[in-house]
């Protein structure tokens, strides 16, 4: 790497800046990782040589570890080549308006999106509860001496669920995340440590977006069933009568189906109505997936404002 031209930060904190702002418009949840990265590396590095000031150690390193200009390049790239690896094979788009309303079974991304509709009820309530508990019992503890260290240990949890829920959205949502938490610098005073506990807006992001998650939860549980229900039910009644498993409240000649078992059931559908409730069954399904994976992208959006770190975007 030619670093001739490159004039050395003379703290951790500066090159950190300097790589945040050549990483300038890349994904938040990848400055995150590059930022854990490199403040890993860096103290690391002091870390194992004592004695030495933290503009000699970055001084040192600079050629193997490089610029931060060098070092935001290496990422671009190779996050680009990280995600074509990682991304499904993506559907070929229809140019029909009808070929792409149909085309949504053909996308990995719906079936994800499904799925995480029906999870949210389960982790919403389980973020939830988590939430209100650590909260109630850090503000009851906070006249006891055991208070403050599980205010710490509860705000650390935070920041691992919030890593959790982010790998749960990239993988079925497809939404990048980080990969890697918040770096928390070792070796700090505890009172400091407390400070950036409670000065640090994900913390405080994260809660909310877990308080959300309960009725966002509730509200995507039953719309994707109830859709999913209605448009199964217009399916499968038709398919039923046709092929003996129901009968109409219309009577063709004494013409009766018995039901499953031998226990009769019947729809109130007339005959001529059993094709329209067919057509009818097979758009909802499509719609209903069409707007499972709106949803998911515009969930996805949400994570990632609430849980990555705001300084991120700048």
């Amino acid at each position: 790497m030619n670093t001739a031209n490159f004039v050395p930060p003379t703290t951790i904190a500066e090159y950190l800046e300097r790589l945040r702002r050549a990483l300038a418009g890349a994904d938040p949840a990848l400055v995150q990782d590059a930022l854990y990265d490199a403040e890993e590396y860096l103290r690391s590095e002091l870390a194992e040589s004592p004695g030495k000031s933290e503009a000699e150690v970055i001084a040192s390193v600079a050629g193997s570890y490089g610029a931060p200009d060098e070092v935001a390049g290496i990422y671009r790239e190779t996050e680009v080549t990280v995600q074509t690896a990682l991304r499904a094979p993506a559907p070929r788009r229809s140019k029909s308006l009808v070929g792409r309303f149909f085309g949504v079974v053909a996308d990995p991304r719906t079936y994800g999106a499904l799925f995480y509709m029906l999870l949210a009820l389960a982790t919403g309530i389980f973020y939830f509860t988590w939430v209100v508990a650590g909260v109630s019992m850090s503000l009851g503890l906070a006249v006891l001496i055991i208070g403050i260290p599980f205010v710490i240990l509860y705000f650390g949890s935070i920041r691992v669920l919030s890593l959790v829920e982010g790998r749960i959205i990239e993988v079925m949502l497809g939404e990048r995340m980080p990969r890697r938490p918040l770096y928390s610098t070792r070796g700090q005073p505890l009172l400091q440590r407390i400070i950036g506990l409670f000065t640090d807006p994900r913390i405080w992001g994260t809660q909310l977006y877990f308080l959300l998650m309960l009725p966002l939860g509730v509200v995507y549980f039953t719309v994707t069933v109830i859709l999913l229900v209605m448009s199964l039910t217009f399916i499968a009644a038709p398919l039923a009568v046709w092929f003996g498993g129901l009968e109409t409240s219309a009577q063709f000649d004494g013409w009766q189906l018995l039901g499953w078992d031998g226990v009769q059931a019947s729809t109130s559908l007339q005959a001529w109505q059993l094709p329209l409730a067919l057509v009818s069954g097979v758009l909802l399904l499509f719609a209903t997936l069409h707007l499972v994976r709106g949803i998911g992208h515009l969930h996805g959006q949400l994570a990632k404002h609430l849980l990555v770190k705001s300084a991120q975007y700048s």
